[in-house]
């Protein structure tokens, strides 16, 4: 199968247009008027729009919410190994440029849309490299991927993750597993802020390690000494260990739902002689209830929950979600206390996760003043003609 040249010729409709003339790389099914030519899943298509004018490059996908992938503007252009080789350098680049690629810590590479390589992922844990694919297309073309990526990094192995919904729509086409060097035999050692971590590449959520979090939690950090913390959805401790040791902490407790994550999250604790620190295994509401009920009082609460809104329809369940959760959190702050709240859900806006804790603020009657709003870390960059990248908030407040 030719994976190069243009395969058939996708119409998008007269009325749905300019997201792509601007730019916007995702087409879905509801954009589309019709399909010339047979295109199969991977193969390069290109967008037209009125006039027969054509707008973009991209490649074909014939399951899941997104239908094409557009990758080039030029319409000339061949999405050949020069043009992945040439999108990856520059993603290298740029973690160069912020001195992210030391070699005893950890970083995205690549991050899918914002990078120009929808779909793809790549993360850098020490000299391992983990490759997360989340279309057909950079399945089909992983060879050539990862061969561009040996050659600029130089790691001592990659690792491929494959995304559930790829998976669940493809069958056992595409699967987990080494691509070169040897398979680890435990958590990978990383260093972050001085901190050591264990990051279970092949079995941790995601690539191992939510990367995009860094900045926020040192963040965190600076409002934690002498306060007792809670950090909800605690995964393997990064939050939690960042406050104990960094921010001095007078005492932190985790709570994850995973007993893998809080078995790993201990062992990170011990590592680094975090003594003022416990982690258990519990369900985040359930906890958040039980702890209001006892009288538990915080001095900090963090409260990073995994992604509630897969989608624009249940932007309203999402909310419903945070909502409870953060009034939770709220209760059991101490008058003066921190509350560092997060969103990982992108179909959530700003605005959305603002008026949220305005709904707090009103139900449980407190103050909540906002300190802070951030994002990701800056190896997560947002694509300004792509919004979706723009996915994380970390509201750091204060709360009377």
């Amino acid at each position: 199968m030719d994976l190069e040249s243009p395969a058939g010729r996708v119409f998008v409709r007269g009325d749905r247009s300019r997201p792509f003339l601007e730019r916007h790389p995702w087409v879905r099914a509801t954009s589309i008027e019709r399909i010339e030519g047979n295109p199969a899943d991977g193969q390069v298509v290109d967008l037209v729009g009125k006039g027969d004018r054509v707008i973009a490059r991209g490649i074909y996908e014939g399951r899941g919410g997104i239908r094409v992938r557009l990758y080039s503007w030029d319409t000339r252009q061949r999405l050949d190994a020069s043009f992945w080789r040439d999108r990856i350098g520059r993603a290298v680049m740029l973690r160069e440029m912020l001195g992210l690629t030391r070699p005893s810590e950890a970083c995205r590479l690549i991050f899918s849309e914002a990078d120009g390589l929808s779909g793809l992922i790549v993360d850098r844990y020490r000299d391992y490299v983990v490759i997360q694919v989340g279309s057909v297309g950079m399945a089909q073309r992983l060879p050539i991927l990862s061969a561009a990526i040996g050659d600029l990094v130089r790691p001592a192995a990659m690792l491929v993750r494959v995304e559930p919904e790829l998976r669940r729509s493809q069958g056992d086409a595409y699967a987990d597993g080494v691509l070169s060097g040897n398979r680890p035999s435990g958590p990978i050692v990383i260093e972050e802020h001085g901190l050591k971590f264990g990051v279970d590449l092949l079995e941790g959520q995601k690539t191992g390690f939510y990367l995009d979090q860094r900045e926020n939690r040192s963040a965190a950090a600076r409002y934690a000494e002498g306060r007792r913390v809670l950090d909800m959805f605690c995964y393997t401790g990064g939050f939690a260990l960042d406050c104990a040791k960094i921010g001095k902490a007078g005492e932190v407790l985790g709570f994850d739902g995973s007993d893998r994550a809080v078995t790993l999250a201990q062992a990170n604790a011990q590592m680094n002689g975090a003594a003022n620190v416990r982690f258990a295994v519990g369900d985040a509401f359930q906890t958040l209830g039980n702890l209001r009920k006892e009288g538990e009082r915080f001095g900090m609460v963090i409260l990073d929950p995994p992604k509630f809104a897969g989608g624009k329809s249940s932007v309203a369940d999402a909310l419903r979600a945070y909502h409870s959760l953060n009034r939770l959190g709220v209760e059991l702050l101490e008058p003066g206390g921190v509350l560092v709240t997060c969103s990982c859900s992108g179909y959530v806006t700003r605005e959305d996760f603002f008026n949220m804790l305005f709904g707090v603020a009103q139900q449980t009657r407190r103050e909540i003043q906002i300190l802070e709003m951030r994002g990701a870390a800056p190896d997560h960059p947002t694509l300004v003609t792509c919004k979706e990248t723009n996915y994380l908030k970390c509201f750091i407040c204060r709360v009377w």
